[in-house]
């Protein structure tokens, strides 16, 4: 019995089970089939809403800002040169790479005494033409009274001439005496036809030794020069350079002692396109005096100069293109003759213009502009200059729309956008963040700067106050820490 029971359950166990598959094959081949017997739907497409910046464009006066690259000089450099070649036997003490001069300062002196001796024998030369001057002058002095007296002496025996003409007319004279008279006539005017020759070659004595004086003179001059040549002083105040002497080296004429620089009378010269370059001309085709700012990065903070166009170079220059243009820098300090900077040039105004970033033109010139229910609209403007990463833009329609900043492929006409007004607009400026430094590290940057050598003492005092502070800016440190390599 026990066997029968449960061989009736295992009967009955099998059956549900298979009763069960059955259901379910049922089941699963109405769902196929009803699946095979549906219509076929396209799903539901839904429209993608990019979210995207935007700025209202809004019409301003701008003025460009045309940007280059140029080198910095002075507008007076002398070169020292020896006059006369010798032994250098004094050195001022400022007489060194990047020694302070003034005006007048005694440099170089060379040794005088060749210079001295040649000077000693122009000035005897010149005394012995004043003594033959005066000795001539007294010469045609008495040359001049000794004419004066033949001249009486011939006018005495003419009278006597006369006289004894006059008795042998009224017959009491003799012919003898008249002859004699007038023989002593004849020989009286053969002296004073002598004392005029005598006169005559006083007075060219006297035009002799005014010549040699003349010559003299020059010759002592000419001396004194050389004594005076033989010392080298400064023509103006300023700052020597590309100094190659020593006391006792022996020189030559004509050698180059320095250079002096005024290393107040600076300017710039910079080239620029000639696009660029038409921007910067009057109506009459001049150069506008148009403000410059010169830049010099270096470590820690940036030299900034203030200057003014003052003329361009005559030609383009061989192999060159563009223009070369010079502006005169009214305050430079810790600027140097032979700095690389960076040259802002203020264009002449531009009216009308509307500032957006580079990112919002595309390469068609045209900007996209939020629409009816938040769809893009594209609107072709006029790009009048680049400023970096921004544009400055015109356009009909342009004023007061707003504009897509950061546009993408995805982005286009009829697009159904999301305006985000306030995203580039509040973003921070990386440049203004602050960081708190740790005393070791605050250490290392102090210790780079004061071992700087090349940096100017006031750029180096201003840098090393900034680092003092508790808060020093993230542009500073970074600056610093590029140049120190870590």
């Amino acid at each position: 019995m026990r066997f029968l029971r449960q061989s009736l359950v295992g009967v009955f166990l099998a059956s549900l089970t298979l009763a069960l598959l059955i259901y379910a094959g049922q089941l699963v081949l109405g769902a196929v089939q009803t699946r095979l017997a549906d219509e076929k739907r396209a799903p539901q497409a839904r429209e993608r809403i990019f979210a995207v910046n935007v700025l209202t464009a809004e019409l301003a006066t701008i003025t460009p800002i045309l940007e280059a690259f140029g080198q910095v000089s002075s507008r007076r450099t002398l070169e020292l040169r020896a006059a006369a070649g010798g032994r250098i036997i004094a050195l001022a003490e400022t007489f060194e790479e990047g020694g302070s001069v003034k005006e007048g300062d005694v440099l170089v002196r060379i040794d005088p005494a060749d210079a001295q001796s040649a000077l000693d024998r122009a000035n005897s030369d010149f005394l012995d033409a004043k003594a033959e001057e005066r000795d001539a002058g007294r010469a045609l002095i008495l040359a001049g009274d000794e004419l004066q007296a033949a001249v009486d002496q011939s006018d005495l025996r003419a009278r006597a001439l006369k006289r004894q003409i006059d008795l042998q007319d009224r017959g009491v004279g003799t012919a003898a005496a008249a002859e004699t008279a007038e023989l002593a006539l004849a020989s009286a005017r053969q002296a004073v036809l002598a004392r005029r020759i005598a006169v005559a070659q006083a007075e060219s004595r006297v035009d002799q030794t005014i010549t040699r004086l003349a010559r003299a003179q020059i010759a002592l001059d000419a001396a004194e020069r050389d004594v005076q040549e033989t010392t080298v002083t400064a023509g103006f105040s300023g700052t020597l350079g590309s100094v190659n002497l020593v006391e006792g080296r022996l020189v030559s004429a004509n050698e180059k002692l320095a250079e002096l620089v005024d290393p107040m009378s600076l300017e710039v010269a910079f080239r620029v396109s000639t696009a660029q370059y038409a921007r910067l001309l009057d109506e009459t085709g001049q150069l506008i005096p148009a403000p410059v700012i010169v830049a010099l990065d270096v470590t820690g903070a940036d030299l900034r100069a203030t200057g003014v166009i003052s003329r361009d170079a005559a030609a383009a220059g061989d192999g060159q293109s563009g223009r070369l243009i010079f502006a005169r820098l009214s305050d430079a300090p810790g600027f140097k003759p032979g700095d690389f900077v960076t040259v802002l040039v203020d264009e002449p105004p531009l009216s009308g213009v509307v500032r957006l970033p580079a990112s919002s033109l595309d390469a068609t010139h045209s900007v996209l502009i939020l629409g009816e229910e938040e769809r893009l609209e594209s609107l072709n403007v006029e790009l009048v200059r680049r400023q970096g990463d921004e544009v400055l833009l015109r356009g009909v329609g342009l004023a007061g729309r707003e504009v897509i900043v950061g546009r993408t492929p995805l982005l286009g006409a009829g697009i159904r956008v999301r305006p985000l007004r306030d995203g580039p607009q509040t973003q921070a400026q990386p440049e203004a963040a602050m960081l708190e430094l740790t005393d070791e590290r605050r250490a290392k940057l102090v210790a780079f700067v004061e071992g700087n050598k090349k940096m100017p003492e006031a750029m180096k005092a201003r840098v090393l106050e900034k680092l003092t502070e508790a808060k020093v800016p993230m542009k500073l440190v970074k600056r610093i820490e590029s140049r120190m390599g870590g």
